[in-house]
């Protein structure tokens, strides 16, 4: 609390002594770098003035989607709508445009309105520089995890055909190892899923620490869903004894590509 009373501090002496725009700028970097509470403090400070309130509104739904998804405060969520209401697409920049249809996204996912979110970021997908990766990178996992829960609440063939569609988005990517491994595993294809685990893990390899986390929810998705799936279909009698070769394999793989 003494930390955020220092910020909003900072923030009030910023905003006395700079111009609206400054203000904005520094709510943009408070959200960058998590700082949400602080963020929507000074979001709301900008969000005063016209000619840059639906900028300072958007940066608002942001930092209070983020703090939603960590909280799970009903509260925030429904803040982020209200300020999402309130932000004039034609009024903002062409970067922040993509912004404002993937926050829509967001505050649908959050709505439980998957098929919709879906749409949204899709769309945004269609409107995002590519020469921009890690944020494409972010934005398809948001799409993906849209499909992926439309999938689990559909009859089996809708859900495979929906499997299937985040399967030839991510070929088209050709960047995002989980996904296609997960879709594939999904679209009832587990051969595929296991030999595109493998690719992954090799493409994964020259990121170093930066690509620890993707290593580690791929390696989950491997020992915990592909590899049970894989033995159970390859030796439906004994399981276990395939499963134990395929994991002491994979180990090796993770070894040799460390």
């Amino acid at each position: 609390m003494l930390f955020r009373g220092v910020l909003l501090t900072l923030i009030f002496v910023i905003g006395a002594a700079a111009g609206p725009r400054d203000v904005l700028s520094r709510a943009r970097q408070l959200y960058n770098s998590s700082q949400y509470d602080a963020a929507i403090d000074a979001a709301r400070q900008a969000a005063k003035t016209p000619e840059w309130s639906d900028a300072a509104e958007l940066v608002l739904a942001r930092a209070y989607l983020e703090r939603f998804r960590l909280s799970g405060n009903a509260g925030d969520r429904d803040a982020a709508r209200e300020a999402l209401k309130q932000t004039r697409p034609a009024a903002l920049s062409e970067d922040d445009r993509v912004e404002l249809t993937i926050a829509l996204g967001e505050s649908l996912y959050f709505d439980d309105q998957a098929g919709a979110a879906a749409e949204q970021f899709e769309l945004a997908l269609a409107q995002a520089d590519r020469r921009q990766p890690a944020r494409r990178e972010r934005l398809l996992d948001w799409w993906a995890t849209t499909v992926d829960r439309q999938a689990q609440s559909s009859a089996d063939a809708v859900a495979r055909a929906l499997q299937s569609r985040i399967v030839r988005r991510m070929e088209d990517e050709l960047q995002a190892s989980y996904w296609l491994a997960a879709a594939a595993r999904g679209a009832g294809d587990i051969e595929r899923a296991w030999d595109a685990a493998i690719a992954g893990w090799v493409r994964l390899s020259p990121l170093g620490p930066r690509g620890a986390d993707a290593r580690h929810e791929l390696d989950a998705l491997v020992t915990q869903a592909i590899i049970p799936d894989r033995a159970r279909a390859i030796s439906p009698a004994s399981p276990e004894a395939a499963a134990s070769s395929m994991r002491s394999q994979w180990e090796a793989l993770k070894k040799a590509w460390s």
